[in-house]
C-alpha cells in the first residue's frame, strides 16, 4: 500500500512541477511562492478547525490533533528546511528548462539513500542498488545534454540552485522519516505535520514578501497573476498527503519512497516537450529512460 501511495504522490508531484514552471515564466518568484504557501495553508485550515471543534473524528485520516510546543519545534525546523529548498528550487526552475530540472531532481533519492543507510540502518537488495546506480549515471548524462543548450553544470548558478534545493530536499526526506517513525523517531501525526508546516511557511514567506520583495518590486521582475498559481498548492498538498501517508505505514522505506516520488519527472518531461516546446529532447530522453529503468528495478526489489 505504501508503494502505491508513493507512485500516486509522484504523479501529483509531476503536475505540481508543471504548474510551478507555468507560474514562474516571466514572473516574480517570491510572490508566487508566498501565494503557494497561502493557498496550501487555506486548504488545511478547515481540517485543523474542524478537528479542534470535534467535527472530525480522531480515527479519521484527516484528523489534526491538538498540539504543543514540544511538537511544534520539530515542525518549525521542517518548515525552515522545506522553504529553503523551495526558494532555491523556484529560482532554478524559473531560469532552466523543466526537462532539465526534472531529471536533476530525480537524483535526489540517491542522497536520501545514503542518509537512510547511515541514519536509519536501511538495507537495499541487488535490484534496488541497480536502480540507484542507474539514477547516478543519468545525472552525468544529463550534464552532457545541458551543454548542448549552453548550460555548464559547473558554472551555472541556476544549476547550483537546483542541486542545493535537491540536497535540502533530501535532508527534508530523512527528517520526514524521523518525524513519522514510531520507533526511533518522534511519531508525529502526518496531518499535524503537513498542516502546521504550511502555516509556518506562510509566516516566513509573508515576512520575506514585506521586507525583501515589496520595497524593491520596481527594480525586479514584476508580479502577474496566473491561473496556474493556485493549482501549485492544490497538487502539492495532494502529493504531500499521499507521501506522508505512505511514510506513516508500517514497513515503508524512505529511500524507496523518495526514489519513486522522483518518477514525477515523467509527467514534467512530457509536458515540457508538448507544452513548453523545449529543446534537445532526444538526448534528454535517454536520461529519462534510465530514470524509468531505475523505478522498475526499485519496484522489483521492493516487491521481492
Amino acid at each position: 500500500m505504501w508503494l502505491i501511495l508513493a507512485f500516486l504522490s509522484a504523479a501529483l508531484l509531476g503536475c505540481y512541477d508543471v504548474f510551478k514552471k507555468q507560474s514562474l515564466r516571466g514572473n516574480a518568484v517570491i510572490p508566487v511562492l508566498f501565494l503557494n504557501t497561502l493557498f496550501s495553508s487555506l486548504i488545511f485550515l478547515p481540517f485543523v478547525l474542524c478537528s479542534h471543534s470535534g467535527q472530525v473524528a480522531e480515527d479519521s485520516i484527516l484528523y489534526v490533533p491538538d498540539t504543543t510546543w514540544a511538537v511544534q519545534k520539530y515542525i518549525i525546523l521542517k518548515s525552515c528546511i522545506v522553504l529553503s529548498s523551495w526558494l532555491f528550487g523556484y529560482f532554478g526552475m524559473k531560469h532552466l528548462p523543466i526537462t532539465l530540472v526534472g531529471p536533476i531532481n530525480a537524483t535526489r533519492p540517491v542522497m536520501v539513500l545514503l542518509g537512510a543507510v547511515l541514519v536509519f540502518g536501511e538495507r537495499l537488495n541487488l535490484y534496488q542498488w541497480v536502480g540507484v546506480i542507474l539514477a547516478i549515471v543519468s545525472f552525468f548524462l544529463l550534464s552532457k545534454s545541458g551543454k548542448k543548450e549552453g548550460i555548464d553544470f559547473r558554472h551555472n548558478r541556476w544549476i547550483f540552485c537546483i542541486v542545493l534545493a535537491a540536497v535540502l530536499g533530501a535532508v527534508s526526506g530523512l527528517y520526514d522519516k524521523y518525524l513519522m517513525s514510531e520507533e526511533g523517531g518522534v511519531g508525529l501525526n502526518r496531518m499535524e505535520v503537513q498542516s502546521y508546516y504550511n502555516f509556518y511557511q506562510l509566516l516566513m514567506m509573508g515576512a520575506m514578501l514585506v521586507v525583501l520583495w515589496f520595497p524593491n518590486r520596481q527594480k525586479t521582475t514584476a508580479f502577474r497573476w496566473h491561473w496556474a498559481i493556485p493549482l501549485i498548492s492544490l497538487f502539492l498538498s495532494a502529493a504531500d498527503f499521499a507521501y506522508f501517508f505512505s511514510l506513516s505505514l508500517d514497513g515503508s522505506m524512505i529511500s524507496i519512497v523518495s526514489m519513486v516520488r522522483r518518477s514525477s519527472v515523467i509527467v514534467s518531461f512530457l509536458f515540457g516537450a508538448l507544452i513548453f516546446q523545449e529543446k534537445n529532447l532526444k538526448s534528454k530522453a535517454l536520461d529519462l529512460l534510465l530514470v524509468l529503468l531505475g523505478m522498475i528495478f526499485l519496484y522489483l526489489g521492493t516487491a521481492s
